[in-house]
């Protein structure tokens, strides 16, 4: 099965992707992750507000087969959180890096995206698993 990569996105080994627009960063999660999960069932997200730190867990994912933490790639502050997604979690699959992202983080630092993975590190590291 093929997947998209988006090019202006970043990308951690834990399958969380990060678009940087400005301080303001879009954080989802990758189609392959969403397919490795299968029928997604549950999401939990911080609320508006909340303090996210780099690599650390800020939420859950739940599917019929696992729950998964989801890691955070910055460090900052919740501005956004996509309801719709709290509320039909199973619409994550049709378009992740679209309509299907989870939180807008306002930075602290927004170099600290410049260990995460590009596009072409990300797709090697999971075609390769």
């Amino acid at each position: 099965m093929s997947f998209e990569y988006p090019e202006d996105l970043k990308y951690l080994d834990s399958h969380e992707y990060a678009r940087l627009e400005g301080e303001i960063a879009t954080i989802g999660i990758s189609a392959y992750a969403v397919d490795q999960l299968g029928d997604i069932v549950f999401l939990e997200l911080p609320e508006v507000g909340a303090a996210m730190e780099k690599e650390k867990s800020f939420g859950t994912i739940e599917s019929v087969k696992a729950v998964e933490d989801l890691m955070s790639p910055v460090t900052g502050t919740v501005v956004e959180r996509n309801e719709a997604m709290m509320d039909a979690p199973e619409k994550l699959a049709e378009d992740p890096y679209g309509k299907g992202w989870l939180l807008k983080v306002r930075v602290n630092t927004p170099d600290e995206l410049d260990d995460a993975l590009s596009a072409s590190e990300y797709r090697t590291q999971v075609e390769g698993e």
